[in-house]
């Protein structure tokens, strides 16, 4: 009985040897710094996406950063308890909400957004986001953006907000809420 325990200890001993052999050969095999390659989804597609629920709260700002996998851009509707609405999709050209005149916008593609905080305080008339038609946002600069090229603002019309997104190709994208933010990511590639 001893002679039988002692038997499969050793092979017990021989099998983690072989499998830490193993792990140390695909270890060496790792990128440097020991981190395992980034894998970026793009399973978001590139077709519209809605939501009707909508916010009376006004837009405080607009911010955009980016990570590895996609830009992104926030829109920070202060106040905002529940779900924002919003429209987001790729068009041709983009005009301005309202009056249909037409703002050039740079990049492969334009991604329109529409928020459903207008860019004023509803009660005041006091504006919350200081956007001016056809002009860039303010305080953004896209400056080393790999997917991001050109951002415009459209208008503040009938309670929503209209932004226009130059981006470097039609690429996938996705829209998020978290809290009083709605986010819209648009991935570097497919």
């Amino acid at each position: 009985m001893r002679r039988l325990g002692t038997v499969a200890a050793a092979l017990a001993l021989a099998g983690a040897g072989v499998v830490g052999a193993a792990g140390a050969a695909g270890a060496a095999t790792a990128p440097a710094g020991g981190k395992a390659p980034l894998a970026c989804s793009t399973a978001w597609g590139s077709t519209d996406k809605s939501a009707t629920d909508a916010s009376a709260e006004p837009l405080k700002n607009v911010t955009t950063s980016h990570t590895a996998c996609y830009d992104r851009m926030v829109f920070d509707i202060g106040g905002a308890t529940g779900k924002a609405g919003y429209h987001v999709g790729y068009v041709d050209a983009f005009h301005q909400d309202g009056s249909g005149e037409r703002i050039p916008v740079k990049g492969g593609a334009i991604l329109q957004i529409f928020v459903s905080a207008p860019s004023h305080d509803p009660a005041t008339g006091k504006q919350t986001y200081a956007g001016t038609a056809g002009k860039p946002l303010p305080g953004v600069n896209l400056s080393g953006y790999p997917t991001f090229k050109d951002t415009k603002f459209g208008a503040s019309f009938e309670g929503q907000t209209q932004v226009g997104l130059g981006v470097r190709a039609k690429l996938p994208f996705r829209v998020l809420q978290s809290g009083h933010q709605l986010i819209v990511d648009v991935a570097h590639t497919w």
